[in-house]
């Protein structure tokens, strides 16, 4: 009863939303991450503005610090420790979309919950990626998508989660649908709401057969093996991939004056360089690694695809390479640094 497979990602915060955000005039605010997916954040400031309040005084970024590309869990818990009696809604991401960053979600959940705070998760990039312990951590509610790590395809169903002590709040807010009617009653036709506990009273109708399938051909594969085991693995994997690249392609040093010593400069002869900017903890990352080069990234981009490399290049300039468990090798990992290697030369000499 906390987990259900419905409707789309944003579809699914909204619903989530309408119930769990209950701005008040001294506690209406809400926290996100400062480069939150732009769907959450324009979710967020619709919602706010729905509620009759102005997102430049009702939503709350959380920005690293000055020289840094992730936020600490320890700046995070600051925040909401020093803003918590005003903020209605702490709503972060299990791993952050553009560093790649694994959020402790335990830490967040607890000093948000401290402090009278509903808390909630987007897990797009965390679900099938990293293990997720929701019931366990006291989180509200959290959604997904599954055309990522859970391989559904794109626009493929989406999934949404709400904690059991929420399971009975029948008087809660919210957006129903024939779907959320309990299944023993449903087809009474009499017009008189039997509300199915916990998430399945957030389902509105029927999912579409033909988005189930994929899903289903998906878990089928999911239930072979289990998530400790791809986690183990991942972390292999994406170490791997973070020790070639670093031995490979590292950033060079900088001399006592803060510049960059003549080896990794940018003129014709020097050698091109790729930063992580992805947390080097395994236990604050999932299986993505976010690059930036000394090169023309869309260039490299380019070097890639035509080397039948398929990763993914987000504005302004991170390319995300996300070794997968489930079907990715070591060799993979190997043949990919090669190729990047070749690709980041012909960058430079284009």
């Amino acid at each position: 009863e906390e987990v259900a497979c419905m409707n789309g990602l944003t579809v699914n915060l909204h619903l989530l939303l309408v119930s769990f955000y209950r701005p008040t005039s001294t506690r209406h605010k809400i926290l996100i991450e400062g480069k939150a997916f732009p769907s959450d954040h324009y979710a967020m400031e619709s919602q706010i503005r729905f509620h009759g309040y102005d997102p430049a005084t009702s939503l709350l970024l959380a920005e690293p610090r000055e020289g840094e590309h992730t936020l600490r869990t320890e700046d995070i818990v600051s925040l909401i420790e020093q803003e918590g009696e005003s903020i209605a809604l702490v709503v972060f991401s299990g791993v952050q979309y553009y560093t790649g960053q694994l959020f402790n979600m335990e830490a967040i959940t607890r000093a948000g919950l401290s402090k009278g705070c509903v808390v909630g998760f987007d897990l797009a990039h965390a679900v099938g990626n990293a293990e997720l312990h929701l019931h366990d951590w006291g989180v509200d509610f959290a959604c997904w998508c599954t055309y990522k790590y859970m391989n559904s395809g794109a626009g493929g169903l989406a999934g949404a989660f709400v904690h059991q002590k929420h399971a009975n709040s029948r008087d809660m807010p919210r957006f129903v649908g024939w779907w959320g009617h309990e299944m023993k009653t449903r087809f009474h036709m009499d017009n008189k709401l039997d509300l199915s506990p916990g998430v399945n009273g957030f389902r509105l109708s029927n999912p579409p057969p033909l988005l189930v399938s994929p899903l289903l051909a998906s878990l089928d594969v999911f239930q072979k093996t289990s998530m400790s085991d791809l986690r183990a693995k991942s972390v292999l994997l994406t170490g791997y991939l973070e020790l070639l690249i670093q031995e490979n392609y590292p950033r060079p040093a900088e001399d006592t004056n803060g510049l960059s010593t003549a080896e990794g400069s940018n003129g014709p002869g020097s050698r091109p360089w790729v930063d992580i900017i992805t947390p080097a903890d395994p236990a604050q990352r999932g299986c993505q690694l976010s690059l930036m080069f000394s090169v023309p990234i869309s260039k490299v981009f380019m070097e890639l695809e035509k080397r039948g490399v398929a990763c993914d290049k987000r504005e302004p300039n991170v390319l995300r390479i996300a070794p997968t468990p489930l079907y990715n090798s070591f060799r993979d990992v190997h043949r990919f640094v090669t190729l990047l290697g070749q690709s980041l030369v012909a960058a430079q000499q284009s």
